[in-house]
C-alpha cells in the first residue's frame, strides 16, 4: 500500500524583530546560507515564520528570539508595523504552491547592553553588534533596513 507524503507549508506570516540596546546597537545574524549572497553576505535580524501552534505573533516573535539567539530577557515591542512583500524564488518551494506573498511583523526587543548570543548553526554563523545607521547598512533585506532606519524613533 502507498500513501502520499503530506507536505507541510510554511505559513506566509511571519516577524521580524530588531534586536537592540539604549544606544542604539543592533544585534545582526549572519545566514549560515550567505554563499548564495556573495562577498557582500546575509546579515539580518531575527526573523522567522509563524508556526501553526504559536497563538499569537507575540509568541511567534519570544520563540524565534530564544531559537536564533538564546536571548529571552528584555523588553519585547510591537512596532505594529507590517510588510507584504513577494517571497524571494529560492524559498518559494517552502509555500504552498499559489503563495507568492508573505506578510511580516515587526517588533523591537530592548536588551540591557549588547551580549553573545547563542546561535543554531544550521541558521547561522556568525553575529555582529553594530551602531544602528551601521546595521541598516550592512543587512541585505530592504525591510530589515526599513526597520532599523526607524530605531531611533521608536527606541525614544
Amino acid at each position: 500500500m502507498l500513501y502520499a507524503a503530506t507536505m507541510v507549508y510554511k505559513i506566509p506570516e511571519s516577524v521580524l524583530v530588531v534586536v537592540h540596546t539604549a544606544r542604539l546597537d543592533v544585534l545582526l545574524l549572519q545566514r549560515a546560507d550567505r554563499g548564495s549572497w556573495g562577498n557582500w553576505g546575509a546579515w539580518q535580524s531575527v526573523t522567522g515564520s509563524r508556526e501553526p501552534d504559536d497563538p499569537d505573533l507575540e509568541a511567534t516573535a519570544r520563540r524565534e528570539l530564544l531559537e536564533e539567539t538564546g536571548l529571552a530577557v528584555g523588553t519585547l515591542t510591537d512596532w505594529k508595523l507590517t510588510n507584504r512583500y513577494e517571497i524571494w524564488p529560492q524559498w518559494r518551494a517552502k509555500y504552498a504552491l499559489d503563495v507568492t506573498h508573505n506578510v511580516e511583523h515587526v517588533f523591537g526587543f530592548l536588551v540591557d547592553s549588547p551580549s553573545v548570543a547563542t546561535l543554531d548553526p544550521a541558521e547561522h554563523v556568525a553575529q555582529l553588534w553594530l551602531p544602528w545607521q551601521e546595521a541598516m547598512e550592512r543587512t541585505f533585506s530592504p525591510t530589515n533596513r526599513e526597520a532599523i532606519s526607524q530605531l531611533p524613533k521608536r527606541a525614544g
